[in-house]
C-alpha cells in the first residue's frame, strides 16, 4: 500500500475517534429530554425524573424496578411509585396488594387507571378526564401535612371516591384519595401533572410528593417495567450513545489495520508501448538514412556488421572473396538485392534500404 494512502487512512481513523470522542462527552453532558409518561426517567415535562431527585435529596433512597411487581422483590419498607402505567396484568396487581398489606405504601393512578384499579381496590374511584387545576386539603391527614394549594393540569379527577377517602380537591371531585390496606395504605392521584417536571416546583407540589412518600428516610421505588423498561444484561444493559461509540471504534480499528495492511507483491507497472514492427522501423531507419547527404558513408556500418555476421555464420575466414560471401548469404536465406548490398562495399542510394534489411535478418529478427 502506497504510504500516501497509508496516511489518508490514519488520519481518516484519527478523525473518527476525535468525533466519537467529542460527541459522547458532549451528550452525556448535555442530555436531551425525554422518556416515557410518569417515568423517573424521563426529563421531559410529563416525566418524573425531578420528582425521584427531590426525594434523594430529601433522604429518601431511591431506587427503580425494572421487573413487572409480579416478579419483583417487594420490601413493604418501601413506597413504590407507579404513575400513568402502560401495562398492568392480573399477577401484578395481586402483588401489588400483598405488598400494600404487608405494610407497603404504594402511589398509583394517573389517566385513565382501567381496569387494573378495580383489581387493586374493591370499591375503586370513579375516574374523569377533566378536573381542576387548583386544589385543596380536604381532611388533615399525612398526605397533606404542610400543603395548602396544589397546582395540576387538569388532566384528571375522581368524580366518586367509591371506598376510598378523598383527601385533595374539591366537593365535587378529588385529585387525591387514599385507602388503607391490611398494614400498608394506598395514595390515589387521578392527575400525576402535580409530581410531573413541568409543575413540581409549583405551589405546594413538591411538599405533596414528599408526604405522599411517607416519613424521611424511607426507601422509594420507582416501577418502570410498566412504563417499557426492562431488565438488560451484556450490550443491551450499554446506554444507546456507548454502543455507537464501540461501533465507531471497530471502524477507527478496521481503518487502521488498512493503513497498516501491506500488498502481497509489488505494484504492477502498466505495460511498455509495443514497438512498431521491425520491417516498418527498418524502412524508417534506411528512409533517414537515404535522406542524408551521403547514404553510402552513412550506410557503411550496416554493410560492415552484415558483413561480418555472413562470415561468423557461415564459418568463413574475413579474408574469404566476394563470391564466397555473396553464396554464403543466399545460404542464410537473403533475398538478391540484400545479397548485393552484403558482398559490395560501396552501397548506391538505392541499396540503403536492402543493406538494412539484410542486417536484420541476420541478427535473427524476423523482417
Amino acid at each position: 500500500m502506497r504510504t500516501r494512502t497509508r496516511r489518508v487512512l490514519k488520519a481518516v481513523a484519527i478523525a473518527v475517534v476525535a468525533f466519537l470522542v467529542a460527541t459522547t462527552t458532549i451528550d452525556g453532558l448535555t442530555p436531551g429530554a425525554g422518556g416515557p409518561t410518569s417515568s423517573s426517567y424521563a426529563t421531559s415535562a410529563d416525566g418524573l425524573a425531578g420528582y425521584a431527585q427531590l426525594l434523594a435529596s430529601a433522604g429518601h433512597p431511591v431506587t427503580k424496578i425494572r421487573v413487572p411487581p409480579a416478579r419483583a422483590v417487594l420490601d413493604p419498607r418501601e413506597t413504590i411509585v407507579m404513575l400513568d402505567p402502560n401495562l398492568v396484568l392480573r399477577a401484578d396487581v395481586a402483588a401489588l396488594r400483598t405488598f400494600v398489606a404487608a405494610g407497603g405504601r404504594l402511589i398509583a393512578g394517573g389517566r385513565e387507571p382501567g381496569a387494573w384499579l378495580s383489581e387493586l381496590i374493591d370499591d375503586s374511584p370513579s375516574w374523569t378526564a377533566t378536573g381542576r387545576t387548583t386544589s385543596a386539603p380536604l381532611l388533615p391527614v399525612p398526605e397533606t401535612g404542610g400543603v395548602s394549594v396544589v397546582e395540576s393540569a387538569g388532566e384528571g379527577a375522581w368524580s366518586d371516591a367509591g371506598g376510598t377517602l378523598p383527601v385533595l380537591g374539591d366537593p365535587g371531585s378529588s385529585l387525591l384519595t387514599v385507602a388503607a390496606v391490611g398494614a400498608g395504605r394506598i395514595e390515589l392521584l387521578a392527575d400525576s401533572s402535580p409530581l410531573q417536571n413541568r409543575l413540581l416546583a409549583d405551589a405546594d407540589n413538591a411538599g405533596l410528593g414528599l408526604a405522599l412518600a411517607g416519613a424521611t428516610g424511607r426507601p422509594v421505588a420507582f416501577e418502570e417495567a410498566v412504563h417499557g423498561y426492562g431488565h438488560s444484561s451484556g450490550l443491551g444493559a450499554l446506554p444507546t450513545r456507548w454502543k455507537w461509540a464501540l461501533i465507531g471504534l471497530a471502524v477507527a480499528a478496521l481503518l487502521a489495520v488498512a493503513a497498516r495492511f501491506r500488498r502481497l507483491g509489488p505494484v504492477q507497472p502498466p505495460p511498455p508501448a509495443a514497438l512498431p514492427p521491425r520491417r516498418a522501423h527498418v524502412e524508417a531507419l534506411a528512409s533517414a538514412l537515404g535522406r542524408t547527404a551521403s547514404a553510402a558513408a552513412a550506410a557503411e556500418p550496416v554493410h560492415t556488421r552484415a558483413r561480418s555476421l555472413v562470415l561468423r555464420r557461415a564459418g568463413l575466414p574475413a579474408s574469404a572473396s566476394d563470391e564466397d560471401l555473396r553464396a554464403a548469404a543466399a545460404r542464410l536465406g537473403l533475398d538478391p538485392a540484400e545479397v548485393r548490398t552484403v558482398g559490395e562495399a560501396a552501397l548506391s542510394d538505392d541499396d540503403v534500404l536492402a543493406a538494412g534489411s539484410a542486417l536484420a535478418k541476420l541478427a535473427g529478427v524476423s523482417a
